[in-house]
């Protein structure tokens, strides 16, 4: 009998970031068995900072067309400050991420306007039916961005143990003024980011290849 350890394991080492979707929408009882479990999510005081504002069918489509407007013309303004550098092996890691993802459709490493295109794929949402916008309450602070960081990861693993495809996009995020007026959403909520998700397309190749893992000894420190 597999014991929920391994099952929990499976379901990691399953999920993936899925960067081309299927065009099928997901059911809303679905969408919300997501979302019920994410929110099983610990969070300091229990006071469960995060709420998702989810798009389906037209309203998806609004928000793609609003986004790609917002790339063209507005100066990104996230409301969490990007990562000053990727020193050391944070920096090694992404840029194997980049050359497997290029590598994988096919882009050589010295065609900027391929990798360009291909990046612009973020603010298409990879193609996804559905886009989940996860956002924190700004008076907790990074407390309440870290809390709800284990909700983002949550509904991750929800949506791969359902059959679905997901991937989170900070990218999206650079966009928070926009998003704000577009959803209706007040100052004092924070935009974290962006989870496209839905069906995953198992044909397209920017789905068939598997980023590596630390070893345990790289992350690991046991004392006494």
């Amino acid at each position: 009998m597999t014991n929920a350890y391994d099952t929990l394991y499976a379901i990691l080492d399953a999920r993936r970031s899925c960067r081309a979707f299927l065009p099928d929408p997901v059911a809303t009882d679905v969408i919300e068995q997501i979302i019920r479990a994410a929110g099983q999510a610990p969070s300091w005081c229990n006071a469960q900072p995060w709420q998702v504002t989810v798009t389906r069918g037209a309203e998806t489509e609004r928000f793609r067309n609003a986004l790609l407007d917002a790339v063209g013309n507005d100066t990104p303004a996230p409301d969490l400050p990007w990562p000053d550098s990727y020193p050391g092996a944070h920096g090694a890691r992404r840029r194997e991420c980049g050359l497997q993802l290029y590598e994988a459709v096919g882009i050589a490493r010295n065609d900027r306007a391929a990798r360009a295109e291909q990046s612009m794929q973020n603010y298409h949402l990879f193609g996804a039916p559905h886009v989940a916008i996860v956002h924190s309450t700004a008076a907790l602070g990074p407390y309440g961005a870290m809390d709800t960081g284990g909700f983002i990861t949550a509904f991750m693993l929800a949506a791969t143990a359902l059959g679905l495809g997901s991937i989170a996009q900070a990218s999206v995020a650079a966009y928070a003024p926009m998003i704000r007026r577009h959803f209706d959403l007040p100052d004092s909520r924070l935009i974290l980011c962006a989870i496209s998700f839905g069906l995953p397309d198992p044909d397209h190749p920017a789905n068939r290849f598997r980023t590596t893992r630390a070893d345990l000894d790289e992350v690991f420190d046991l004392r006494g």
